[in-house]
């Protein structure tokens, strides 16, 4: 099946990208749903699957709006106000959303389940999905809240090195358009993506995207969990999106092997650049005292420390609180990643 998007001067004109912080949410869920995920996420998938479950983010909101495959809620998806939105903005227009846009979106994943439930998958409208469909307003007030949940425990500890992936994709776009031009941009996005003479030409059937119900332009959202295919949003008035797999995915989770470890010693002492190497991987003080051969009392007195020199982060997972090195700390210890 192929999904044709035509363009006109001003509609390349207008083609722009954006971060967004849902669209990683979306495929990352998503993919986190799957019973065999991507082995280039296993690393994340095995440390984050545990705390969804805790949490039992494997059977609420997102599980309703977020099938396996196939169509999923496009107002999930809402068009960034920003090439670099924050997740807090893209929650406040999810909350805004129609009525309307919400229940005609209720009966496509609703009409999807039941596709499936006549070829022997289950289906139907399930409690969650009657009541978004009967009181949108309240019942997205707690889509948001599970969103923010699901955010702290499976991408916001790993938000600095997901968002440097993002970033450097988007420059490096940049860079290519402003050499080559758009639309050698376009033909070199992803193997199912073809540029053919003013036409953008998506070839495979999980792609839908039109120009005549979407708006102008396109949005272009590098993803790092959406590999290995695209996804597409089109929503009458707003510009078509895409999503695609940003250049260096496949390095996403590699262990990083500081290459200033001494140097900062020098600075931070020993204890400090420890804690910091350790936490290659988002950890609880339990974990990293453990590994790094500390007393429990003494890393966390050095993990304040770090916190307050913007050198990590700190994350709720449950009753527990997960600590991750910031873009800072990671540029300290390995310039060539910064």
């Amino acid at each position: 099946m192929e999904s044709v998007l035509s363009f006109s001067t001003a509609d390349l004109a207008l083609t722009r990208y954006a971060v967004s912080p849902m669209w990683e949410v979306v495929t990352s869920f998503r993919l986190l749903r799957g019973e065999v995920g991507p082995p280039l996420h296993r690393r994340w998938a095995a440390q984050v699957r545990p705390r969804l479950v805790s949490a039992g983010l494997d059977r609420g909101w997102l599980a309703e709006l977020i099938p396996p495959n196939g169509y999923l809620a496009d107002f999930l998806n809402p068009t960034p106000a920003s090439p670099f939105p924050a997740l807090s903005g893209e929650l406040e227009t999810i909350r805004a959303t129609s009525a309307d846009q919400v229940r005609i979106e209720l009966d496509m994943l609703a009409a999807d389940r039941d596709g499936d439930r006549q070829a022997g998958r289950g289906g139907g409208r399930s409690a969650r999905s009657r009541l978004l469909y009967d009181a949108p307003e309240e019942a997205l007030a707690k889509v948001a809240a599970e969103i923010e949940t699901y955010w702290e425990l499976a991408l916001a500890p790993y938000w600095a090195r997901i968002r440097h992936l993002l970033e450097a994709d988007v420059f490096y776009r940049a860079r290519q358009a402003a050499e080559h031009g758009s639309a050698h941009v376009l033909d070199e996005l992803h193997d199912s993506v073809r540029w053919d003479d003013g036409t953008l030409r998506l070839v495979r059937r999980h792609c839908s995207i039109t120009r005549g119900q979407a708006g102008g332009g396109l949005l272009l959202v590098p993803s790092g969990f959406v590999w290995p295919r695209v996804l597409t949003r089109s929503v009458a008035g707003e510009p078509p999106q895409l999503a695609y797999p940003a250049r260096g995915v496949g390095n996403l989770w590699e262990p990083r092997t500081p290459t200033s470890a001494a140097a900062v010693a020098g600075v931070l002492g020993r204890s400090r650049t420890r804690i910091l190497t350790e936490l290659d991987t988002p950890s609880s003080t339990t974990e990293l005292a453990r590994r790094a051969g500390m007393s429990a009392a003494g890393v966390s007195q050095h993990l304040t420390a770090l916190r307050d020199a913007g050198l990590v982060t700190a994350h709720r997972s449950g009753r527990s609180v997960l600590y991750a090195r910031t873009s800072v700390a990671d540029a300290l210890l390995t310039p060539d990643a910064g």
